[in-house]
């Protein structure tokens, strides 16, 4: 196996994904990643020397409809069971903060 993961690896990947583990827990997921690197690295064995590439999964090819532009909702029936709205538009809470 080319590369071996590390508890300082999975603190890293715990941080990026906002989880947390006990220490046992980060000893199983260490146990985890490994195997499905070394299970991964098994692709190494194989011969796919005259393997083209593959793209798409299936010859099919999609069939799209011609996109015909109607209104199928008035502003005012969108704005109907809104929770919160003014005359025009939804209201919604503010998500994003302009101080940090």
């Amino acid at each position: 196996m080319a590369n071996k993961i590390d508890i300082k690896t999975v603190d890293e990947v715990a941080h990026l994904a906002r989880l947390e583990f006990n220490d046992s827990a980060k000893a199983e997921i260490l146990n985890d990643m490994n195997r499905m690197l070394s299970f991964v690295d098994k692709l190494s064995e194989l011969n796919t020397e005259n393997i083209e590439p593959l793209i798409y999964m299936t010859n099919e090819k999609n069939i799209l409809r011609e996109d015909v532009p109607e209104i199928t909702l008035t502003q005012k029936e969108a704005l109907k069971n809104a929770p919160k709205k003014d005359s025009d538009y939804f209201k919604a809470p503010k998500v994003i903060d302009q101080n940090n």
